[in-house]
């Protein structure tokens, strides 16, 4: 599990909705902050936080709509080769 992201990818998001309690599991989508262009910021962020490269497949609301689901994205972008889950 790739935690350790966690924190940062939080921090980016809040500084994005001040006075805003985001929950790991909220839907980022539904709190009325995210433009298009937030998408791109935080795409770019999570690129160089995390030293990986977003396939045009990872780029779909699914796996950015949450932190949660920013980090299950994280889990198989970096899980060992062969390790990770199998479709």
């Amino acid at each position: 599990m790739q935690d350790h992201y966690r924190q940062p990818i939080r921090a980016f998001l809040m500084r994005h909705m001040p006075d805003y309690d985001l929950q790991d599991n909220e839907d980022i989508f539904a709190t009325g902050f995210v433009t298009s262009l937030f998408v791109v910021q935080l795409v770019l962020f999570i690129e160089k936080t995390c030293h990986i490269t977003l396939s045009r497949s990872d780029l779909n609301n699914d796996n950015l709509r949450s932190v949660n689901a920013i980090m299950a994205l994280l889990d198989r972008k970096l899980a060992p080769q062969g390790t990770g889950p199998t479709a």
